[in-house]
């Protein structure tokens, strides 16, 4: 019997996610090694490696990590702003790469990856939109492929989130939060974006900054029509509340929500409200880990979203962050044919 092989990885970026991705490859994914974690904070991951038992190199530099021959895959959850930087030092080591979403800042800085990835000659990152593992996800795409309910004419749906920071902005809304389900949705209704326009309605009182729009309306038309209403709300104060309805010619699909046990008590009926995007999303995380270790381990390219999808995101992202600062203009989306190479061995294409 062929000995199991163990693949080594190394984590830039050890806050809420990172830290969460490192107790999920040593702990839930089978026949991972963390060898190697890094924070740009002094002592940070440190902590984290104390706190949750484990040891692993502690290096101040993510190119010293990534260059570290006793890492084979990087797995990025570093801020935003130094995914490109990280995501293009580690394919230039020639190193299978996870980047959690957004792939990049923009679109230039995600066109500068897939140059980079494609000079490689095959996939070797795959980008962290989970939501393409959740099982009722995937059992929705199934449904709308198999014409359960006729063709798709709208989508209605709502990404609420409990309480951000102050410095949690309009373009972060849009970037962090928005960006699931505009990576989601032309996946699911098998449908190219044609056109987006973002506006505020009235503002929460708990945003102290004028400068800060909360919540904001994203809405975009597909290619055939599609109308797709979005309600982004980053400092909704009840809980963790994700919705998506998808609206046919024969009927509606309404994503579930997480089964909560039910309580009959003191004259109410109740069940309880997530306030947690990890718990929401958990098996989603887990799926999504297993099937990215299972092909790299194997020297095999992911097969999950790609550079390309994190692309088409960040496009869209790009115009949706124009309308909003233009008071809600309609923004016209154009996008090139998918590339053969993001094509081959993909379970998710961009349309």
């Amino acid at each position: 019997m062929a000995e199991t092989h163990v693949t080594k990885v190394g984590i830039v970026g050890i806050g809420f996610i990172g830290s969460d991705h490192l107790h999920r490859l040593t702990k839930t994914v089978a026949n991972v090694d963390v060898t190697a974690v890094c924070d740009i904070v002094p002592g940070k991951a440190q902590k984290q490696l104390d706190k949750q038992g484990l040891e692993a190199k502690d290096y101040s530099d993510y190119h010293d990590l990534i260059n570290d021959p006793n890492v084979e895959v990087v797995v990025c959850t570093a801020n935003n702003e130094a995914h490109y930087e990280i995501v293009m030092a580690a394919l230039k080591a020639g190193k299978f790469t996870f980047c959690e979403k957004p792939l990049a800042l923009d679109a230039k800085q995600c066109m500068d990856i897939i140059n980079a990835e494609e000079k490689l000659g095959r996939r070797m990152l795959q980008v962290g939109f989970m939501r393409h593992y959740a099982p009722e996800y995937v059992q929705m795409k199934k449904m709308i492929d198999d014409g359960v309910i006729g063709k798709p004419l709208m989508m209605d749906q709502r990404h609420y989130n409990q309480t951000q920071p102050e410095e949690y902005d309009s373009t972060r809304s849009i970037i962090e939060t928005a960006i699931h389900e505009i990576d989601i949705d032309h996946w699911l209704v098998n449908d190219s974006y044609a056109n987006i326009r973002v506006f505020s309605p009235k503002q929460t009182k708990y945003v102290q900054n004028k400068n800060i729009q909360d919540p904001q309306i994203v809405m975009i038309t597909t290619k055939t029509g599609i109308n797709i209403i979005n309600e982004v709300f980053v400092r909704c104060q009840y809980g963790y509340d994700i919705k998506c309805d998808v609206i046919g010619e024969e009927g509606v699909l309404e994503l579930p929500t997480v089964p909560q046990v039910a309580t009959r008590l003191n004259a109410e009926y109740s069940t309880a409200i997530l306030t947690d995007w990890k718990a929401r999303f958990e098996s989603a995380y887990d799926i999504e880990f297993r099937d990215f270790i299972n092909h790299v381990s194997q020297d095999q390219s992911p097969v999950g979203p790609s550079s390309w999808d994190g692309y088409i995101a960040a496009v869209t992202a790009d115009a949706a962050i124009k309308s909003l600062n233009e008071d809600g203009a309609t923004q016209d989306l154009d996008f090139p044919d998918t590339p053969e190479f993001y094509q081959e061995n993909s379970a998710v294409k961009s349309v």
